[in-house]
Parts: C-alpha cells; sequence; structure tokens
C-alpha cells in the first residue's frame, strides 16, 4: 500500500496562482499512477489531472486544461499540481489519489487517497 499526503492549499484570491503537493510513502512510487481530484460542497469529486505511472503520459480535466499542469518527481516521491488563473469554480478541497498501474481517470479506478487540502479562491 501507499500512503499519499497533500499539502499546498490555502485561501488565495481570484487570479492568483498555487501549487499543490501529493507526497507518497510506503510503496514503490514508480509503479502507481497519481491523480488530483476535487470536491466542492454539494458536488461529487471529480477528477483534475493525472500523471500515469509510465510513459511520461499526463492528463487534465477540460475544466482546467490551459491552467492547471501535473508533474511528477519519482526520485522525490512527490506529484505537484500548478494552478493558475484561479476562479471561484476553483474552490474545494483537492485529493491525492494512487493506483498501482493504472490508467483511469475516474474515482472508482483509484485505491488509495490522501486526507485532500483546502484550496478557497475568494472573488
Amino acid at each position: 500500500q501507499v500512503q499519499l499526503v497533500e499539502s499546498g492549499g490555502r485561501l488565495v484570491q481570484a487570479g492568483d496562482s498555487l501549487s499543490l503537493s501529493c507526497v507518497a510513502s510506503g510503496d514503490t512510487f514508480s509503479r502507481y499512477s497519481i491523480a488530483w481530484f476535487r470536491q466542492a460542497p454539494g458536488k461529487e469529486r471529480d477528477f483534475v489531472a493525472a500523471a500515469f505511472w509510465t510513459g511520461g503520459l499526463t492528463r487534465v480535466a477540460d475544466s482546467v486544461e490551459g491552467r492547471f499542469t501535473i508533474s511528477r518527481d519519482n526520485a522525490k516521491n512527490t506529484v505537484s499540481l500548478q494552478m493558475n488563473s484561479l476562479n471561484s469554480e476553483d474552490s474545494a478541497v483537492y485529493y491525492c489519489a494512487a493506483e498501482r498501474e493504472g490508467y483511469g481517470i475516474v474515482q472508482p479506478l483509484y485505491t488509495y487517497w490522501g486526507q485532500g487540502t483546502q484550496v478557497t479562491v475568494s472573488s
């Protein structure tokens, strides 16, 4: 199994940038795909971005394409989410998720989850 800890969430103003980090431990990090999901009050947990375990492939949701970038550093067991041009619709709890040798972009395909980090964008 793998343990995930997110960090970096805070209150920001619209138009600001913010970087979130997910640090993993407990297993071979390079064998896991890592994804970010987010959940706003009253809404379902939605896919944001994923950095897959092999091939250097990444995906970002249409809602954040062009503003968010996901990257991973296997040597540091870390996946980062760089968020630019934030707006109020980005306010949510952001969760890091992991799946061993996974390729999915939907929540049920990810087994391991962090506790989340709150991002609040003030308009």
